[in-house]
């Protein structure tokens, strides 16, 4: 390895985020193993040594701000022979977060870091191509008159209008919960329509805090429309299939 990795996301109090975190590491490690083996060049010797060079981070709800997290692990990385790590924000929305916070917490660490080590901040993970296919793969067991799809959403309307256009495609309306249009906005549109089958696609990493509250949203709904059967997808999840796309933009 050349580089070390770096995977970004928000940070939770939840701790299935973390453990799913954990669980992608593992798959980018066979991963690695497998593609450009490892194991018989001898440029990873063992698990340890392969976890050691690819490491989380996260923008909020640490003990350490974003950018000193960033400095001990390019520490621990040119420790172990890489002059180089890649920093990839595990972000599907391209706000404020990925926009201004992330890049300023590198620029702070790298200012404080040698010029023994660079550091590459690599594109969101919400801007590759192939996510919303990955995103429709899940949906194939489901049957639905009307699809949401549900995001968090932002204040920059260039975040948003990803989503918009991704929903489209997949035949769905777009919903948000920080921002309009909100996911019961949306559901009393699709019932005054005459909609009686509804699904939910939460547009989120994890299951966690965030998609616990969907779900209790939307049982609240099914109080207000009796009548409506509804149902709500998984979010992505840890998965082979969403390595392949993380360690795409890795490589770029």
């Amino acid at each position: 390895m050349t580089s070390a990795y770096l995977l970004v996301s928000h940070g939770s109090r939840d701790p299935r985020p973390e453990i799913a975190m954990q669980h992608l590491v593992g798959l980018l490690c066979q991963k690695i193993r497998k593609d450009l083996s490892a194991v018989a060049t001898g440029r990873i010797t063992s698990q340890r040594k392969c976890e050691t060079l690819i490491g989380t981070a996260y923008l909020e709800l640490n003990p350490q701000p974003l950018h000193q997290q960033i400095i001990k692990f390019a520490k621990n990385a040119l420790n172990s022979g890489c002059h180089s790590i890649k920093i990839i924000p595990l972000f599907l929305l391209s706000g404020v977060h990925v926009m201004e916070d992330i890049p300023e917490q590198v620029a702070l660490a790298d200012q404080a870091l040698s010029q023994d080590i660079k550091i590459f901040l690599q594109p969101y993970l919400g801007c590759h191509p192939a996510l919303e296919r990955l995103l429709a793969k899940q949906l194939i067991a489901t049957k639905a008159e009307a699809k949401i799809l549900l995001a968090h959403g932002s204040r920059r309307p260039q975040a948003i209008a990803p989503v918009e256009a991704m929903a489209a495609r997949i035949g769905a309306v777009a919903a948000y919960l920080s921002v309009s249009p909100s996911l019961e906005a949306q559901v009393q549109h699709l019932v005054t329509a005459g909609y009686k089958n509804l699904l939910t696609i939460p547009y989120f990493l994890f299951s966690g805090g965030i998609t616990d509250a969907v779900a209790r949203r939307q049982q609240e709904l099914k109080l207000h429309f009796p009548k409506v059967n509804f149902q709500l997808a998984e979010p992505l999840g840890a998965s082979a299939e969403l390595v392949e796309l993380i360690w795409d933009l890795l490589e770029q």
